[in-house]
């Protein structure tokens, strides 16, 4: 009988996904993407929300809630519902889920969705459940959580069910992921709540002490990207930037050197080291000897930071590779979860029940 129930509730389900779109979402601190079955990416838009102020009325999401960060009048507030890869705010994670659920699913509106978010490896329970509730009262009709090095693994295209050792470091907007793989299975994983973020706030606190001159992420975003480095480069670059004066309260200009970039960034990239050398002492010997050979695979926005390959190749004494398009390697993964089945039970994390009294 029970094998009878789960064959009507697998045809069930099966035919429902004729109907749907079923989607896979990197739910990031930053930037949420979106992997629809079939089609393959299909959005990519910052993690931010407008509301009026006072309210939950939603304004604008996604890149037209971005420009208005540090824009906006009294009545309009621009957040970012993401912190540190977890939820910061429910209600508004959940309006801009649906927001972008809606986006995608288009014409589709009968059936609702089967979605896989990916979420960070050491986020709790109560946070897990949050993002499962989220989804569920965005649209989804199920949703399956992965851990968001697996689906790094799984999208950059490891060999993750193989017996060998596989080693991935994913550098998101909140937070550094950062796990050995083997036999479909996290071996050992260490997350760290630093990734984009807390470069940005390092190059905006850099530029308040040198420089006595304010500026806003945006522009912190805009520096790392145009001339930070991890590394030393071959030709160093400048910048001028725009902000406002501490002292006079005036707008000023000033220009800066990769160099300066380079050491204001310096305690993001060393907490990001320690974290990769504690899971390297951590990995049973044997996947450690699997490592020369396989090196170690980087993913995840902050890997296009220049030369981090660089460093954590020096440091470490491995071979580090950048995947091809790092930024979607998380995306796709759970695309390839939704394509292959096989891969769902073995990957995906269970999400424990709300206890009762």
């Amino acid at each position: 009988m029970g094998k009878f129930k789960d064959f009507m509730k697998n045809s069930f389900n099966y035919i429902l996904g004729l109907f749907s779109n079923d989607m896979g979402i990197d739910l990031g601190t930053a930037s949420t993407l979106v992997y629809v079955k079939g089609e393959g990416v299909v959005l990519c838009e910052p993690s931010v929300v407008a509301i009026k102020h006072g309210t939950s009325l939603v304004r604008a999401v996604g890149e037209e809630a971005k420009r208005m960060l540090g824009r906006t009048p009294g009545n309009i507030i621009a957040i970012r519902p993401m912190k540190d890869g977890v939820i910061a705010d429910f209600e508004i994670t959940e309006a801009m889920l649906r927001y972008f659920i809606k986006k995608v699913h288009k014409r589709r509106v009968l059936v609702r969705p089967r979605i896989v978010i990916a979420i960070p490896s050491g986020i709790t329970e109560v946070e897990k459940r949050a993002v499962k509730d989220s989804a569920e009262r965005a649209g989804a009709r199920q949703v399956k959580l992965i851990e968001e090095p697996m689906a790094a693994a799984i999208g950059v295209g490891l060999p993750i069910q193989d017996p060998i050792g596989n080693m991935i470091i994913d550098i998101g907007g909140g937070t550094t992921e950062i796990a050995v793989i083997s036999l479909a299975g996290i071996v050992f994983s260490r997350s760290i709540r630093i990734g984009g973020d807390e470069m940005d706030q390092a190059i905006i606190e850099y530029l308040r002490k040198t420089y006595n001159v304010m500026i806003g992420e945006r522009t912190a975003e805009d520096i790392k990207i145009k001339i930070g480095s991890a590394y030393p480069l071959e030709e160093e670059m400048t910048l001028e930037v725009k902000g406002r004066d501490l002292v006079a309260g005036l707008p000023k200009a000033v220009t800066i050197t990769s160099e300066e970039i380079r050491e204001a960034l310096q305690e993001p990239l060393r907490a990001i080291l320690e974290t990769t050398k504690v899971s390297l002492e951590r990995t049973p010997p044997e996947l450690s000897a699997d490592l020369i050979e396989q090196g170690i695979v980087m993913a995840g926005g902050g890997s296009l930071l220049r030369g981090i390959d660089k460093l954590i190749s020096e440091e470490t004494g491995l071979p580090v590779h950048v995947a091809d398009d790092p930024v979607t390697a998380v995306v796709n993964g759970t695309g390839k979860v939704l394509n292959d089945i096989r891969y769902l039970d073995d990957v995906t994390v269970p999400v424990k029940s709300e206890m009762r009294s």
